[in-house]
């Protein structure tokens, strides 16, 4: 791995900068505002996931130790039902960021996965975990409906 490649890491970068179509695409500037979006994604996930097994253990204490009636079993196990499904959703999307992420280690982040062609700032800017051109992401659509 080489150094250019980390630098986008620990870059800097202005507090109201945006990419711009006259960088060369994917500069270390392009890299590091992406990659400061998604690590701020992936963190807030972290923390998210903390605070759904913890209401997750607090419901099942609760229900353990005898507390309430039917309506507030029927409520926690609810809770824990809904946290989970939320927890799964999380868990797909922070799949999704690390893939992002090490797309950026090996140097195939903002490319399309099928093509190898430029996803280009703007679909990225809208939609950072994107691996797919536009054209493409329609065309896999279209042949999943």
């Amino acid at each position: 791995m080489t150094m250019a490649s980390q630098d986008y890491k620990t870059l800097e970068l202005a507090p109201k900068y945006v990419p711009k179509k006259s960088e060369p695409y994917m500069c270390p500037q392009h890299l590091a505002y992406f990659y400061q979006i998604l690590t701020a994604q992936r963190d807030e996930l972290m923390q998210d996931s903390d605070s759904v097994l913890n209401t997750v253990r607090l419901a099942e204490k609760a229900d353990t130790a005898g507390v309430g009636d039917d309506s507030d079993k029927a409520t926690f196990e609810q809770e824990i039902t809904m946290n989970l499904r939320m927890s799964q959703r999380d868990n797909n999307l922070l799949r999704k960021i690390n893939g992002a992420l090490e797309r950026m280690e090996n140097g195939t982040y903002g490319y399309s996965v099928v093509s190898g062609d430029e996803i280009g700032l703007s679909r990225l800017m809208a939609r950072p975990l994107a691996t797919m051109t536009v054209e493409e992401q329609e065309e896999y659509e279209s042949r999943r409906a």
